[in-house]
């Protein structure tokens, strides 16, 4: 406790300021241990990254060194470190030690294991890819998630799977869908929804970028014979994104705390004006066959959509629920329409984004949010460029286009600033 405090006590229980027992209730309080303090977690960030670099060095100078060593020394060094990290983990459980002996134990006991199944396949020669080699690797440490709160073990834990299911599911000659990335994704929900109800809020925010970046990023795995189908994933998943950041947990946290709600409009709004253009549903919907793996995927998304949509009426009001929360459903329909006219589904998707565009900007102006009003105008301008690439316009009436529309934008913010003043 500062010195200027303990001195300053007496003082006021002299004067009658405080009693006594605040007085020494305000000691206990000050005396009590912190959890974690900016320089604990200071500390914890760069035990993580010591853990890293010295299991890393620990296997470059085996590396140099590796082919005039006899099979059972290597066997010791690949086994070692490994065992090393599980003694070091234990003893910080048993012994209750800080998030920093567990942080750091975790991290190298991570790379520990995959440097010893990698040293183990290399000294009996057994055969497998990287694809495997990954998988194995995360499932192993998938213990890790639980045996502390270690935050590290989580951040691996979806970095990894996600990186097998980019090996795994992109590029021209995958045969199958890396479906155990989904199970693996599914092993730390609990903990990340362990780490929702703690009130260190910060590796749960940063939880709520990674986990849905994760899924966008390994959706396409769910599709290869039928390109059509990734505009319905992606939207289906858009629409579960931005209902989950409608959630009543996410109602007091900023923008740039709901990565779900972000992902999910700014991903709809792309999508939506890739499908603006006529050869998206010309070309990419001329192939007719689509795969059991892509239909029980848009399926699904769809009933999670559907699903995460009907809980958000039951904690909203049918007034208060957001447009963005039923585009899935919108283009959904026209989704099918497309199927048989292109030509009009292209059109509904130019009605539908102009619409959003004038709401956005409408209700901006109602409630003098100048960030909504501004996505409007940014909608509503992202549109007219994309029809510059479908019509013949010279260049001269796009100068004028683009000089009316910045116009727009100062004298409407200037509009709306004066608007705020006047309240």
């Amino acid at each position: 406790m500062s010195l200027k405090i303990t001195n300053a006590l007496p003082e006021l229980v002299e004067n009658n300021i405080i009693t006594e027992e605040t007085a020494q209730k305000i000691i206990a309080y000050y005396d009590k241990p912190k959890e974690v303090s900016n320089s604990n977690k200071l500390f914890i960030v760069f035990g993580i990254l010591g853990a890293a670099l010295v299991g890393l060095g620990i296997i470059l100078i085996m590396a140099h060194n590796w082919d005039e060593l006899p099979k059972f020394v290597k066997l010791i060094a690949a086994f070692f470190p490994m065992i090393l990290g599980q003694v070091a983990l234990g003893y910080s459980i048993a012994k209750n030690k800080s998030m920093l002996w567990k942080e750091t134990a975790t991290v190298f006991l991570y790379f520990s294991v995959g440097a010893c199944i990698a040293l183990v396949s290399q000294v009996y020669h057994i055969s497998g890819n990287l694809e495997s080699f990954i998988l194995a690797w995360t499932v192993l440490c998938t213990p890790l998630l639980y045996v502390t709160k270690s935050k590290s073990a989580i951040f691996l834990h979806l970095i990894f799977s996600t990186y097998y299911a980019l090996i795994t599911g992109y590029g021209y000659n995958v045969q199958t869908t890396p479906l155990l990335y989904f199970v693996l994704i599914s092993a730390c929900i609990p903990r990340y929804i362990s780490s929702m109800k703690e009130k260190e809020s910060a590796i749960a925010n940063a939880l709520h970028w990674l986990l849905p970046a994760s899924l966008l990023l390994s959706l396409p795995v769910c599709y290869d014979r039928s390109p059509q189908i990734a505009y319905l994933l992606y939207m289906f998943l858009f629409g579960i994104y931005i209902n989950i950041g409608q959630f009543p947990y996410f109602k007091n946290k900023s923008l740039l705390q709901n990565g779900y709600l972000c992902l999910g409009t700014i991903g709809t709004i792309i999508l939506l004006l890739l499908t603006s253009f006529h050869d998206a549903w010309k070309y990419d919907f001329r192939y007719g066959v689509v795969d059991t793996v892509e239909v029980i995927s848009v399926i699904t998304l769809f009933l999670g959509a559907c699903f995460v949509f009907y809980i958000n009426t039951k904690f909203q009001k049918l007034q208060q629920l957001s447009m963005f929360q039923l585009i899935f459903l919108v283009f959904g329909i026209i989704f099918l329409i497309g199927l048989v006219d292109t030509a009009t589904a292209t059109i509904l998707i130019n009605i539908l984004l102009f619409a959003i565009g004038i709401v956005l900007i409408k209700k901006g102006a109602d409630h003098i949010q100048f960030s909504t009003l501004n996505y409007g105008m940014v909608i509503i301008t992202a549109l007219i460029i994309c029809r510059f690439y479908d019509t013949e316009i010279s260049f001269a009436i796009r100068g004028l286009i683009f000089l009316s529309i910045g116009v727009g934008f100062f004298i409407t913010n200037y509009i709306m600033y004066k608007k705020q003043l006047k309240k």
